[in-house]
């Protein structure tokens, strides 16, 4: 059965790992490698490969060390190029080209951001589809079939702009946050456009420290959709 794990997740750096039993892969490789190692109980041959999102450190930090050690990654190049890697391990994609990582057919798709983003379409061969979209605050496609949904759900409107008030965020970074990340009532507008009839699980990932409500949010998307909610 396909499954999905969140091992770190959120601003400081993100690493999770989805599995059909005959293939493990990472998605986004964002922190230090030796953190990545602990995770894999010291088997990073362990993993047939990893995909990554974007050029942002805390989706793929860990990535030159990972390349070194014999890890297939598969990015677009502007992640590459970010961080001068260039290697029969670095495997570019293009948005909307499929490729394959063993039993898992992946098909990546832009995403909206404050550079450029790609979303994972993942399929196995053996049964089992993710959705996996982080740092966006807006995806212009719909999916069907699908069983796992990660997605982010990174901040509420109103949290954001107390917390301005309050002096506990800077001003300068709203535009940041709201040109670049998903806010809880945009998520719900995005799985309700969604056909939710075979998802069995959705994980909230890239929850802010200071703008979100974790159990709050769980709360209200399990409501909303009626489907299980997980949040590391």
């Amino acid at each position: 059965m396909l499954e999905f794990k969140t091992y770190y997740t959120g601003s400081t750096g993100n690493l999770h790992v989805c599995t059909d039993e005959h293939t493990r892969i990472a998605i986004d490789f964002g922190v230090p490698f030796p953190q990545a190692q602990k995770a894999f109980d010291y088997k990073i041959s362990s993993i047939d490969g990893a995909l990554i999102t974007h050029a942002h450190r805390d989706h793929c930090k860990g990535v030159p060390r990972a390349v070194q050690s014999g890890v297939d990654c598969y990015a677009i190049k502007d992640v590459f190029d970010s961080l001068g890697i260039s290697s029969h391990r670095a495997h570019i994609i293009t948005p909307l080209d499929l490729f394959h990582v063993q039993s898992f057919r992946v098909l990546p798709f832009l995403v909206q951001h404050d550079v450029p983003n790609v979303g994972f379409l993942i399929q196995s061969d053996y049964g089992g589809k993710l959705l996996y979209i982080t740092d966006s605050y807006y995806c212009k496609y719909r999916f069907t079939g699908v069983d796992i949904i990660a997605v982010e759900c990174n901040y509420r409107k109103e949290l954001l702009e107390k917390n301005i008030q309050a002096g506990l965020v800077p001003e300068v970074l709203r535009k940041r946050i709201t040109r670049s990340h998903f806010e809880i009532e945009n998520v719900k507008k995005f799985l309700h456009a969604s056909d939710l009839s075979r998802v069995r699980e959705i994980h909230l990932i890239h929850l802010s420290s200071t703008n979100s409500d974790p159990e709050q949010f769980k709360k209200e998307v399990q409501k909303s959709t009626g489907c299980p909610v997980y949040i590391k």
